[in-house]
């Protein structure tokens, strides 16, 4: 059985995620890779942020850590003050289970339940009795506009419809952080401006949002832009004072 991680409320402007010279390193071949190299981060409960850089940068390799999916090979990572560089392989599945939302750019719904047993998931997880499940499921369904299809296969919907589910999904476990990767990256740019519009609307909710993405234009719909480049963090301000640097270059 998993080890429980104690389950952390925090409040609006508490530390919620802090790096602290993080490194992480691949061994491939003959090079040492340098995926993070003394990366600090510090994001508080009500932030939304943009991690943003070009493939290879290190963007994925911070997220996996920041989602408590890896370990950084040095440094400290604090998830509610919580050490997860301290955690077992089960205490880390507990407190991605306990704390964090994941949205992901390819919906990753399971096709053979429907929309209602998709939003389930994270709770059945995590021993939620099955009328509360149900009735959470549904609520973050509505929430999202698509309580009426709640009986219906991820495959009768369209892209972004199949998005906003994942959304419910992440929402459902009341998490602290809604980690979102490359949210937008198999949508039109109409259903991407939807999806972040409604990302704008949960972070005015006071829900706490880590966005990755590669694409600018992207990134400073956020409220906070850090970039990442060669494994380290070379920007990390306001989205307006980053669109101004990119308007500047262009």
């Amino acid at each position: 059985m998993a080890a429980h991680v104690k389950t952390v409320r925090l409040k609006a402007g508490e530390t919620l995620i802090e790096c602290r010279d993080i490194c992480k390193t691949y061994v491939m071949g003959d090079e040492i890779v340098h995926a993070n190299d003394h990366v600090n981060l510090i994001v508080r409960m009500g932030e939304f942020v943009a991690i943003v850089g070009k493939s290879g940068s290190g963007k994925s390799t911070l997220m996996n850590i920041i989602g408590a999916l890896d370990v950084p090979s040095s440094g400290t990572y604090l998830l509610g003050g919580e050490d997860v560089g301290d955690m077992t392989q089960n205490e880390l599945a507990d407190i991605r289970n306990r704390m964090i939302g994941f949205i992901f750019q390819q919906y990753n719904l399971l096709p053979k339940l429907n929309l209602l047993e998709n939003v389930e998931l994270p709770l059945l997880y995590a021993h939620v009795p099955a009328s509360e499940r149900e009735e959470r499921a549904m609520r973050q369904l509505s929430r999202v506009g698509l309580a009426e299809k709640y009986k219906n296969m991820p495959n009768q919907l369209s892209g972004g419809q199949q998005q906003r589910v994942s959304i419910a999904r992440a929402l459902a476990g009341n998490p602290s952080l809604l980690l979102a990767d490359e949210p937008t990256g198999a949508l039109d740019s109409r259903t991407s401006r939807q999806i972040l519009n409604f990302f704008k609307e949960l972070n005015a909710e006071g829900n706490t949002i880590v966005m990755i993405t590669h694409d600018n234009s992207i990134a400073v719909q956020a409220k906070r832009v850090v970039r990442i480049q060669d494994g380290r963090v070379n920007f990390d301000g306001s989205a307006e004072d980053y669109a101004s640097i990119i308007q500047a270059r262009t």
